[in-house]
């Protein structure tokens, strides 16, 4: 099949750690012999080489300083749309549509794949069916929060909705919101993220990347990273490891709650450190070199929530023990006890103890580590969200046919 995928956000560069997850359902698919042509946004620092076994289609809409939509720099903090990207969203729009349009003219496509319902779908379905391609959308998170909250977006997911042949969420929580906001029932379906687990295999040395992120030898280095945003939680995590002896925690990550967090870390005497972002071979370093991965998600103040967070199954690849809440599409992922500590979210306490106990029982961290590695290998592989992916490809060209 040749597949035409829609995304507002892509690393940006090899190594880049913006919206890994789309590079990688996109490589998939095409490993398994299709064309895949991406259309995304212009960016200053976008550098992808032709030798790639996509092509590449940026649209620009805005001058390089004015490059604010997609790439994760939209929102602010994940919990408002930032006020400039109001002016911009109609010279995006515009710019969008012109180039799907252009690409729908120029050479037949079997499908359309667009990431993320609002607005990115919103603004393409019509093109679509115009042409008489099948649609698929897939949610991801934020793009759900939006339509929840915004009714105008809503009305646009809704729509976009009615236009797709099929549509996929990455968790089961994320697939019953979209129920809630009009998806139809017969074409959703919960198609989880893959991970490559070869990935997270780091011949690095461990001893130098311990000390890179700031802990002695005999400490339990516990790893967090992603954007530093309220839904990931992180201050409920510095706020657990502030009594606790023994454990020295990394933070990797950028975003716009960094001066925040780093001031809560100073005042209560936290043994934290902010590395900033990790490109992806320091990332599987990192991992391979930390004891404990924690992912404390929350749900936000204005109700976001990660659909199922890339750092859970990094974290699981690399065979750490890994602490997370239980919130979202982590349950679905991680079974308490067996290939993880669950904890409930915002529950310093409970994140406290769970830490102190793989703290104090090394036996358990390699029990958990073993069984998470197993578990993503087993069930989340890339190849596996390909195949389905390419299931819901048909599904969408036999409900337009």
């Amino acid at each position: 099949m040749k597949v035409l995928m829609l995304t507002s956000s892509y690393p940006k560069f090899p190594g880049d750690v913006t919206a890994p997850f789309i590079e990688s359902i996109a490589r998939s698919i095409a490993a398994r012999g299709h064309a895949i042509d991406v259309v995304l946004p212009h960016h200053p620092e976008l550098r992808r080489s032709a030798d790639e076994p996509l092509r590449f289609f940026p649209y620009r809409y805005a001058p390089d300083r004015l490059s604010l939509w997609g790439y994760a720099q939209s929102m602010a903090a994940d919990v408002r749309v930032r006020k400039p990207m109001y002016l911009l969203l109609p010279l995006v729009a515009l710019a969008l549509r012109r180039l799907v349009a252009e690409r729908l003219a120029a050479e037949r496509y079997d499908v359309l794949h667009a990431h993320w319902v609002v607005p990115s779908a919103a603004l393409v379905t019509d093109i679509a069916r115009s042409h008489a391609i099948p649609a698929v959308v897939s949610l991801h998170g934020s793009d759900v929060f939006v339509a929840e909250q915004l009714a105008p977006a809503g009305w646009l997911a809704r729509a976009a909705f009615a236009g797709a042949g099929a549509i996929t969420a990455c968790s089961r929580d994320l697939h019953e919101r979209a129920l809630r906001l009009g998806a139809p029932a017969g074409r959703t379906r919960t198609l989880p993220y893959g991970v490559d687990v070869a990935a997270f295999v780091s011949q690095a040395d461990a001893s130098s990347m311990r000390e890179r992120l700031g802990a002695q030898p005999d400490e339990l280095l516990v790893l967090a990273f992603g954007r530093l945003v309220e839904k990931k939680g992180f201050r409920h995590l510095i706020e657990a490891v502030a009594p606790v002896a023994g454990v020295r925690v990394a933070i990797a990550g950028h975003g716009d709650l960094r001066g925040e967090l780093e001031a809560l870390a100073r005042e209560l005497r936290s043994p934290v450190v902010f590395t900033g972002a990790l490109e992806r071979e320091a990332m599987a370093a990192a991992l391979r070199a930390a004891d404990v991965a924690v992912v404390p998600s929350v749900v936000d103040r204005a109700g976001n929530v990660d659909g199922l967070p890339n750092a859970l199954l990094e974290a699981m690849a690399a065979g750490r023990a890994v602490v997370a809440s239980s919130v979202a599409g982590i349950p679905d992922v991680v079974t308490d006890g067996k290939d993880g500590l669950l904890t409930p979210a915002r529950e310093v306490g409970a994140l406290r103890a769970a830490l102190v106990r793989l703290r104090d029982d090394a036996a358990l961290r390699e029990r958990l580590g073993r069984a998470a590695r197993s578990t993503v290998a087993e069930t989340l592989s890339w190849d596996a969200a390909a195949r389905s992916l390419e299931d819901c490809y048909r599904q969408a060209i036999a409900h337009a046919g």
